[in-house]
């Protein structure tokens, strides 16, 4: 499978490559920083240096791909849009390219609750979070209004480790037992898997380490 990765550079991206190589794929790494990011060589990886908001670079990585993840990156205080605008110039430029599968990192608070409201809505969400969790619902919001077999993966805080395949799921909610954390090898393990398994397709996924 020819998989073009988005945000490569970070810790759920590095994984996403060494995971996605591991398993015999064709790995295309996007990002600004790809070349000094310390990637091993390997034939099945092509570095491709580019920024996520040039429609024509972006068109050019996903362009005969046969699934796309976003692990996107970036500051917190809500002034970095490249949550919303980077994962809204992907769908646009996958849709032109004839791309239809993409897995997608967001975060915990665009989730649901028992009553079916968002959790960034909650009183008792931390306020510094708001700002980076609006950024992932617009993503979300892009992605939903998009014609793409779509999934949202919405993950808690994620701790700088290796997959344990010690991790449950659930679907546009918080799973249960849930311990607010997830490795960021177990995150890059869903999502590979998720691509081809279309277990949440169109799907909210909220995900949680079990140990």
């Amino acid at each position: 499978m020819i998989i073009t990765i988005f945000g490569a550079t970070g810790t759920v991206g590095k994984e996403l490559v060494k995971q996605a190589l591991f398993n015999g794929h064709q790995v295309r790494a996007f990002g600004r920083n790809v070349f000094t990011a310390g990637f091993s060589e390997d034939k099945n990886l092509e570095l491709i240096q580019g920024a996520l908001f040039d429609e024509m670079q972006v068109f050019d990585a996903v362009s005969g791909a046969d699934a796309i993840l976003s692990a996107i990156g970036g500051g917190f205080d809500g002034t970095d849009k490249a949550r919303s605008l980077g994962i809204k110039n992907i769908i646009e430029q996958m849709v032109k390219a004839g791309v239809n599968r993409i897995v997608a990192l967001g975060g915990l608070g665009t989730l649901e609750n028992e009553e079916g409201k968002l959790i960034m809505d909650h009183p008792e969400f931390p306020p510094q979070y708001l700002p980076v969790s609006r950024e992932h619902y617009q993503a979300f919001q892009f992605l939903k209004a998009s014609p793409l077999a779509w999934t949202f993966v919405c993950s808690p805080d994620i701790v700088n480790a290796g997959a344990t395949g010690s991790f449950i799921t659930a679907a546009n909610a918080v799973p249960q037992p849930d311990l607010g954390k997830i490795n960021a090898g177990d995150l890059a393990l869903f999502m590979l898997k998720e691509i081809s398994a279309n277990e949440f397709v169109q799907s909210k996924v909220g995900i949680s380490t079990t140990e």
